[in-house]
């Protein structure tokens, strides 16, 4: 048992090695367009970047009850951020934070209900700050140029008939319709008991909104330190619209189609396409590739020290 915890241990390091030999070509390009920006913006963009951490934390504990160890917590977003780099989109960071809630003495099924609930007000916050931006800003995107020519019809096509996959499966799998209203019941006992207590719903809530909008504001800097002509909140929106369409995408931590869907972002904000590549490049840089080795050697240590 303790050699599997040790091979744990240093299994991140790997995971990172083979991911930045395999990405060895953008990281280089990515470091070389950082050395001509402009400091003082990049420094704002890594602080805006450290504070989605934070922001992480404040959300993670206002979806559930239980008082979590502030410290831990924090440290535990840290390492959850690079588990997501090195596993499909969501599913490195919900797997340190069920374990983590699950050490902290969470049980299982309130922990999945709060992860459920998390993952509900993140999107609920993102797509309604996106809606609210375009609202204000209706011309920050150029559609036809954000989406392809007949790609919807087959996008909601495909998402109708996921639904509909799903929903005769729920029809007919008795043990799955029962697993699925037995967590249904538990995630709605979570929500009720957490929005009982102002103080976890408005860290829910006001964590959720802050990820995003620091999210966002990280782009925003990267943007004015290379330059970038194009409004803040245009660059905003677009990060915004960039991100919720990636989430169908299940890569690691988005690596690839992050980049591919901010760059036709920023060009349908009105950038150029050099210019809107090497934004992206740079913010990719300082938000996923810079954190990757200390959040790897954190999510070790935690595991090491049995946090998670």
């Amino acid at each position: 048992m303790r050699q599997a915890r040790h091979v744990l241990c240093l299994l991140p390091v790997l995971l990172v090695a083979v991911v930045a030999v395999r990405h060895r070509s953008v990281l280089a390009e990515g470091l070389t367009l950082l050395r001509s920006a402009e400091w003082p913006w990049l420094l704002g963009a890594v602080g805006a970047t450290c504070l989605t951490w934070v922001a992480a934390a404040v959300t993670r504990q206002g979806a559930v009850v239980q008082r979590l160890p502030g410290r831990r917590l924090l440290a535990a977003q840290f390492a959850a951020g690079a588990a997501n780099h090195l596993l499909p989109t969501g599913l490195g960071a919900s797997a340190v934070n069920l374990r983590f809630m699950t050490v902290c003495g969470v049980p299982p099924a309130r922990s999945s209900a709060a992860l459920a609930l998390y993952l509900l007000a993140e999107a609920v916050a993102r797509l309604g700050l996106l809606a609210a931006l375009l609202l204000a800003f209706p011309h920050a995107l150029r559609p036809g140029t954000l989406v392809p020519s007949g790609a919807v019809g087959p996008l909601l096509a495909g998402l109708a008939g996921v639904a509909l996959l799903a929903a005769l499966a729920l029809l007919l799998v008795r043990r799955l319709r029962a697993a699925v209203s037995g967590f249904l019941r538990t995630a709605l006992d979570e929500a009720r008991s957490v929005h009982a207590r102002p103080a976890r719903a408005l860290a829910l809530w006001g964590g959720s909104l802050a990820f995003p909008a620091l999210q966002a504001a990280g782009l925003v800097l990267v943007g004015r330190a290379l330059g970038l002509p194009v409004p803040a909140a245009h660059l905003a929106v677009a990060y915004l619209a960039a991100t919720a369409a990636v989430a169908l995408v299940p890569t690691p931590g988005g690596i690839g189609s992050v980049e591919a869907a901010l760059v036709v972002a920023l060009v349908a904000a009105g950038g150029a396409v050099p210019a809107a590549t090497a934004v992206v490049l740079a913010y990719r840089i300082i938000t996923v590739w810079l954190p990757l080795v200390p959040g790897a050697l954190t999510l070790g240590a935690l595991v090491r020290w049995k946090v998670i």
